[in-house]
């Protein structure tokens, strides 16, 4: 049961900018897509967690949807984050992405109640019923509660053949190399844990989905092909340069962070939507420092 090949690469997780009144900036929205893909990305992932989808309404999220496929126009592929609450919703998101033109789909299982491994499945499979696009499992167990193994991943897989994919953000290295060894016949591993994503690429994982790709793309662009091309030297040079970025978001809140850094690149998409909180001024201070640092070294 070979998995696609569609996906794999540098897939920027896209945050979705507001105005200074709350709501969807729609011309920043399109100019990220254009800077995301003129920096080589190889897919775009909008409304996921980076692009604060449960601070949307299930219409905000369609639209967020729509115009990231209308701009990105065939350049590269959209995945369409539509996990919901319910396998109804989820799946009423997913038939839209799929009609405005998305390639596939990334599935976070619902987080409000802790699922069984059981019912998970069943809402994996319930979803990517009602829809022909590729499905990537989201595996979040710090949202969802729940952990979703490479076994868990294998039975999805085996009952659903859309299901062809997984996003790792599990932080647990030792699973995420299994599913990298042991079941890259069934299904491609996307890496989610930014701080992982050289070792991953390393071990075999197809790509990742990464938030820190909106403040500056071409680094992690520059590691793939590098570890690609097998050139480990060049790769862990130009993972040198930006991980002082990676490491800033690993270390508090991720979304302000992540806004903090675009606007401090030069890149502005806002401020979190209510409740998440901007950056602090010490933080905003930290990531001035760390572009200087990475200006005056060329």
């Amino acid at each position: 049961m070979p998995h696609h090949t569609a996906f794999a690469g540098v897939l920027a997780a896209v945050a979705t900018p507001f105005d200074t009144a709350g709501e969807i900036d729609q011309p920043r929205l399109r100019t990220l897509v254009d800077d995301l893909v003129a920096d080589g990305v190889t897919g775009l992932v909008p409304v996921g967690s980076t692009g604060e989808f449960a601070s949307l309404t299930h219409d905000e999220r369609r639209l967020v949807v729509e115009v990231v496929v209308d701009q990105a126009a065939d350049r590269v592929p959209v995945v369409a984050h539509t996990g919901a609450m319910t396998a109804k919703e989820a799946a009423a998101l997913s038939q839209h992405a799929e009609q405005v033109g998305a390639s596939g789909l990334l599935l976070l299982p619902p987080y409000k109640d802790r699922l069984t491994i059981e019912e998970t499945t069943t809402y994996y499979r319930s979803v990517a019923d009602q829809t022909e696009l590729p499905v990537v499992v989201y595996n979040l167990p710090l949202a969802t509660g729940v952990n979703l193994t490479p076994e868990d991943v294998v039975a999805m897989a085996e009952g659903s053949p859309t299901i062809c994919y997984v996003k790792d953000t599990s932080g647990d290295w030792h699973q995420l190399t299994r599913s990298i060894h042991d079941y890259a016949d069934v299904y491609g591993t996307l890496v989610g844990w930014d701080s992982m994503y050289l070792a991953a690429l390393v071990e075999g994982a197809v790509g990742c989905i990464l938030g820190v790709t909106n403040v500056t793309a071409k680094p992690f662009v520059a590691v793939h092909d590098a570890v690609r091309a097998g050139d480990i030297a060049t790769a862990r040079a130009a993972w040198d340069r930006i991980y002082p970025v990676v490491r800033f978001l690993m270390s508090g809140g991720y979304v302000g962070g992540l806004k903090g850094a675009m606007d401090a690149f030069g890149k502005s998409v806002g401020d979190p939507r209510s409740p998440l909180a901007p950056l602090s001024p010490e933080r905003r201070s930290e990531i001035d420092s760390i572009v200087k640092e990475l200006a005056a070294a060329g």
